[in-house]
């Protein structure tokens, strides 16, 4: 039968089945024999420093429902940003926006705002390499929400959050299609997908003959 998992992805991790230089998300199937992680992929990928869900299987066919363009599979996103993302940048995002340094547009998403504070509320949060350089401004804008997008352009979410003014310090993906990232999983930990999951995703496994 084939594997399905569903893996919070840990922030520090890269998408691959093997790296030189990185630790993987296979590193992340404690439990797995050897044998049978060396068997499974990742379906699509996540930035090294996004964290959230993340697909792994040794069936193909899963890959093609999720990730031909054509099929439009929403994938939710969190972020956190420093700048003010006003009324217009909102419209801006949900219309369509030029990604920063591209010359082509995303397709309309949807945005939530999820609240706002400053650079000294989310101290703990930023990444410790770059803490000193932005508590200069500790007063500085933050601004938190939600977007949903149906394509999967390299670095999309972050560049549509710069294409207003924005930068993006966090980033986790929590749905995919109907499927929600599991919260009694913790960074880094996994569990198989059930029947009702892959339904939620809208995909009917292969039957063995």
């Amino acid at each position: 039968m084939p594997i399905y998992i569903m893996l919070n992805k840990p922030s520090g991790c890269v998408t691959a089945c093997r790296d030189d230089t990185h630790s993987t998300v296979m590193d992340c199937l404690d439990g797995l024999p050897k044998e049978v992680v060396g068997t499974l992929h990742p379906v699509g990928r996540l930035d090294i420093d996004t964290e959230g869900l993340l697909l792994l299987t040794d069936d193909g066919k899963l890959d093609y429902s999720i990730l031909q363009p054509g099929h439009h599979v929403e994938k939710r996103y969190f972020f956190r940003a420093f700048g003010d993302i006003t009324d217009e940048d909102a419209r801006r995002l949900e219309n369509g926006i030029e990604l920063y340094h591209k010359n082509y547009n995303a397709m309309p998403a949807k945005y939530e705002p999820a609240g706002k504070c400053t650079v000294r509320d989310v101290f703990s949060l930023l990444p410790a390499k770059r803490r000193a350089k932005w508590m200069k401004n500790p007063e500085g804008p933050v601004s938190c929400g939600y977007l949903t997008v149906t394509e999967g352009k390299k670095h999309q979410i972050k560049l549509m959050i710069k294409s207003v003014g924005c930068h993006v310090f966090t980033l986790k993906r929590v749905s995919l299609g109907g499927l929600s990232l599991d919260e009694g999983l913790a960074p880094g930990e996994w569990r198989y997908l059930t029947d009702d999951d892959l339904s939620l995703l809208g995909y009917t496994p292969p039957v063995k003959a």
